[in-house]
């Protein structure tokens, strides 16, 4: 009860220290003879004697007075480093250490036993430069609390960003983009009682600000335009809603922009409106500063580059590689023995996805599987490929008394997926059109990625993919034929 005692008279007496922020890392307690005693909730160790100050340098990793501690968190290292230096800066901070210190040498004598050793234990906490630093002033105060709020607010402020994310849908991924921590560091400038904009406001003034700004970005890059010149690339699309979409874009040396998108469900795509659409974008971005055309490989849009040519002699028209590849893709899957190879594998993929049962059953093993459906690329391929990978999940399903024991394994359907997954010739079968399309798909992901241009690769890339085709036949040119024939005649077509 005495100790006890002694430990409030003591906390309740020094009312200044509490406010210290160090002391969020430190317990504070009285031995049996009247010694404080400050426990480092860190590392664990406890000190003996002396003032908060010292204890700062614990934290703050400074030699002399007392050993770093070595398992404090970075961010309050140097939160406490931060807090030391701009107290060293104020003028009352010698009174506040001589204070300090005077509370050291007390408690040295009263709990000094051996005189010599503690003697050259206390010699570094008396150092002179202790007395010539300075108390931080009331205008540095709000900035050294911001910075060294506790762990609780962080997380209090975490949660209430959480929750409007959780509540909005907003996706993660939002967190990745470049505009978020600058979003965050400029409402943090302004402080508490900041407002956030209104739903009218994001709609309309903010959405009008940012377009200006976007095209002030655009017209501030023409002279890139004008010395090095530029590509107009179309690329048409059909949305969800089976609408016509065609967006437009400049390529330069620097960047690709996006100019607009046309909704063109409406307008007859033949060569003439076509070439009126490109028109008015090779008039926007000024006909002297257009070097190249690209569109897709479709025939109104080759007569459209024609045409363009034909009035520009300085602009020139080529295909997309991309959708050349696709459209390779394309004419390989019309094959006899791949649709019916397909076919098979879209009554797996079905199958699955009608019953939650099996579906929940394989998601403990994989992932998902891509349904093939009428697709211009190569997502049918890339789901033989899913299919394939996971053949022993597939074939332990239709093995397991989970599943034999089910009434769908008696069904007719049941029984036919049965039969496909356990057909040794159905997994040859998408094996073999796995080699056969991998190199086209690598090279089609090489020409579709926005890292680095991959005009230089496609003519090799090309070359590659025939030579992959006729190793895998063993150079049987009865048996590689077809394939390469595919392969020369887009070549040809459009590539050459």
């Amino acid at each position: 009860m005495e100790t006890n005692n002694v430990q409030s008279s003591a906390s309740s007496g020094n009312v200044r220290s509490k406010t210290d922020p160090a002391w969020e890392h430190f317990t504070l307690s009285i031995n049996d003879k009247g010694t404080k005693v400050y426990h480092c909730l860190y590392c664990g160790k406890k000190y003996q004697g002396g003032g908060i100050y010292r204890m700062k340098e614990h934290l703050a990793g400074k030699s002399g007075n007392i050993l770093p501690c070595g398992k404090v968190p970075p961010d309050v290292r140097e939160c406490i480093k931060e807090y030391i230096t701009n107290s060293t800066s104020s003028k009352s901070r010698g009174k506040e250490l001589v204070k300090e210190a005077y509370e050291e040498v007390e408690e040295v004598e009263e709990q000094e036993i051996n005189p010599t050793k503690n003697f050259g234990k206390r010699k570094a906490k008396g150092s002179l430069e202790n007395f010539i630093t300075s108390k931080p002033t009331s205008l540095s105060q709000p900035g050294i609390k911001s910075a060294m709020a506790s762990k609780q607010a962080i997380h209090k402020a975490n949660m209430a960003f959480a929750r409007w994310c959780f509540d909005a849908c907003i996706p993660f991924n939002a967190m990745r983009s470049p505009y978020f921590q600058p979003m965050v560091d400029a409402i943090g400038s302004i402080g508490v009682g900041y407002k956030a904009p209104s739903y009218n406001d994001m709609r309309v003034n903010l959405l009008r600000d940012c377009k200006k700004e976007c095209q002030l970005l655009i017209d501030s890059y023409r002279s890139q335009w004008a010395n090095c010149g530029c590509t107009i690339m179309g690329d048409g699309w059909t949305d969800q809603r089976q609408r016509t979409l065609i967006n437009f874009l400049v390529y330069c040396t620097t960047e690709i922009y996006f100019v607009k998108s046309v909704d063109a469900s409406d307008i007859l795509k033949d060569a003439t409106n076509l070439c009126n659409l490109f028109m008015e974008i090779i008039e926007w971005v000024g006909p002297d500063n257009v070097v190249h055309l690209v569109t897709d490989n479709a025939s109104n849009y080759v007569e459209a580059g024609r045409l363009i040519h034909e009035k520009y002699d300085h602009i020139y028209w080529s295909p997309c590689a991309a959708h050349c590849l696709n459209l390779i893709l394309k004419d390989i899957g019309k094959r006899d023995h791949v649709v019916e190879l397909v076919s098979r594998a879209s009554k797996v993929t079905t199958f699955v996805y009608n019953h939650i049962y099996i579906l929940s059953w394989l998601r403990k093993r994989w992932k998902e599987i891509v349904r093939p459906g009428v697709t211009r690329f190569a997502t049918t391929f890339i789901t033989l490929k899913s299919i394939y990978d996971h053949k022993h999940d597939l074939q332990a399903l239709v093995t397991d008394k989970y599943y034999t024991s089910h009434k769908l394994s008696k069904s007719p359907v049941g029984k036919t997926v049965t039969s496909i997954i356990l057909d040794g010739k159905f997994w040859e079968e998408c094996l073999f059109m796995m080699k056969i399309v991998a190199p086209i798909i690598r090279l089609l992901r090489v020409v579709d990625a926005d890292e680095k241009p991959s005009l230089g690769y496609v003519y090799e890339g090309m070359i590659r993919i025939r030579k992959a085709i006729m190793a895998i036949f063993i150079n049987k040119s009865t048996m590689y034929g077809p394939y390469i024939k595919i392969i020369d005649e887009r070549w040809d077509k459009h590539l050459r």
